[in-house]
C-alpha cells in the first residue's frame, strides 16, 4: 500500500553554493520540522539531480550559482514534478527577478538567511 501523501515524510532540497547559508536554512528546518528529510545541493546542476532522485516536496534555491542559475533550475525541477514548491531564497532581488519567479510560479524570499526570512519560506511551504 503506498503511503499518502499528507502523511509520508516530507523532503525539503537545500540549494546554494554558499555552505553557510546551507547550514543556517538546514539547522532552521531541523529545528522546526523535525520529521523531515533535509537534502542539499550547491549547485542548479546538482539540485535537478537531486530532485530527480529523491523527488523533494519543497526547494530552497539560490539564484546565482555554479552552472545553471537557480530560475534554470527550478523550470527543469518543476518539469519533473509540478507540484514541487520552490522557494527562491536570494540576495539577487531585481525586479526582473521576481518577475522571472512569477512566471515560473515560484515563491520569492529575500537574503539575508534569518529567522525571519527562513520563517517566511516555512509558511509558504506550508501554505
Amino acid at each position: 500500500m503506498s503511503e499518502d501523501a499528507s502523511t509520508r515524510p516530507r523532503k525539503l532540497l537545500i540549494v546554494d553554493d554558499s555552505r553557510v547559508s546551507r547550514m543556517m536554512i538546514r539547522a532552521f528546518f531541523a529545528k522546526r520540522q523535525p520529521g523531515w528529510t533535509l537534502l542539499e545541493a550547491q549547485s542548479g546542476d546538482e539540485a535537478v539531480e537531486r530532485a530527480a532522485a529523491e523527488r523533494p516536496d519543497f526547494v530552497t534555491l539560490d539564484v546565482n550559482m555554479p552552472g545553471i542559475s537557480g530560475f534554470e533550475a527550478a523550470e527543469k525541477i518543476l518539469a519533473i514534478d509540478g507540484q514541487t514548491r520552490i522557494c527562491m531564497l536570494t540576495a539577487n532581488i531585481q525586479e526582473s527577478s521576481r518577475e522571472l519567479a512569477r512566471q515560473l510560479h515560484v515563491q520569492f524570499v529575500s537574503k539575508p538567511v534569518t529567522d525571519s526570512s527562513l520563517a517566511q519560506v516555512s509558511d509558504i511551504f506550508l501554505a
